[in-house]
């Protein structure tokens, strides 16, 4: 299928570039609404926006098969008043604003996705949250997403169909979480952080590509969607993975007040690595979606192989 246009909204960062690279060739046209110009590359275009105001980027939305909203400041940091502002800032004003501008157009995107976080999700050790009993918990992370996909909901597109795509932790090649738990596998720090009964709930960066597009082409599909594999994996038996895929035998565990130590260190919250996300994609799989990579050992050595 051929695309005219595929727009991601603030998509510099690591899944911008993953799915911009996957769209290239799908579609004529692929613009990335961006704070910085970048030179155009192929059919690829940045589209300068600042995500808080009107302006001539709204016209780069008519005529879009599909817009993917993406802008939210990283997560990775200390959540102090003014990161926590920041944060939730940074992902409900480009929200609002994107909704306001497809219902001034003309001819609005076919498909809205704003990829927000299965983190929304409590602390699960006892059985996976889908999207139909799936219970949210407390804490600020979840509170952002709770706003985030308020936000979202709250704009009537008529025209556009709606998903808030709840994406877990993407493992990829060139960026993102992965190359920073091999790093520490290759220093011999690749052990369980934490008691390692934490489950990640992560899906393969090529998935999390060609489930944007499996949602654009299955029509009956909105609301709410969890991105995962099926198959979360606990962060000792995923390090475990990386350790034999990579041919380490043996890693430093990470005790948790190691972790809290390290955390303040290098400036971010221990709730990123010990929550516990257990998440299933429920809806994916009744609407047949075949994954790509849907168990952890094939993800990693896929991952690995391209990288040597």
């Amino acid at each position: 299928m051929k695309y005219k246009k595929i727009v991601l909204a603030g998509g510099n960062g690591y899944l911008g570039t993953v799915l911009a690279a996957y769209y290239k060739d799908l579609a004529d046209e692929v613009i990335i609404l961006s704070r910085k110009a970048n030179p155009a590359t192929a059919n690829v275009k940045t589209v300068v926006w600042d995500g808080q105001t009107e302006g001539e980027w709204i016209s780069a939305l008519n005529g879009a098969d599909m817009l993917i909203n993406l802008c939210g400041k990283n997560v990775n940091c200390r959540y102090t008043p003014e990161n926590r502002q920041q944060i939730i800032s940074s992902r409900v004003v480009p929200t609002a604003l994107l909704g306001d501008a497809i219902n001034k157009i003309s001819d609005p995107p076919e498909l809205w996705i704003n990829v927000t976080s299965a983190t929304i999700y409590r602390h699960a050790e006892d059985h996976a949250q889908d999207e139909a009993t799936g219970e949210t918990g407390n804490g600020f992370s979840i509170e952002v997403c709770k706003k985030w996909e308020q936000a979202f909901f709250d704009v009537d597109t008529p025209a556009t169909r709606q998903v808030a795509l709840r994406m877990g932790i993407v493992l990829g090649r060139n960026d993102g979480v992965f190359p920073r738990l091999l790093n520490l596998v290759k220093l011999g720090m690749g052990g369980m952080q934490g008691d390692g009964e934490q489950y990640v709930a992560w899906i393969h960066e090529l998935d999390a590509a060609q489930i944007t597009e499996y949602i654009y082409r299955h029509r009956e599909l909105n609301g709410v969607i969890n991105c995962t594999s099926p198959n979360a994996v606990k962060n000792k038996e995923l390090m475990g993975i990386i350790r034999k895929a990579y041919g380490v035998p043996f890693g430093l565990p990470a005790p948790q007040w190691l972790l809290e130590i390290g955390a303040r260190l290098i400036v971010t919250e221990t709730e990123l690595i010990l929550k516990s996300r257990w998440v299933a994609p429920k809806r994916l799989l009744e609407a047949g979606y075949q994954f790509r990579f849907p168990l952890t050992q094939h993800a990693i050595h896929d991952i690995l192989s391209t990288r040597v």
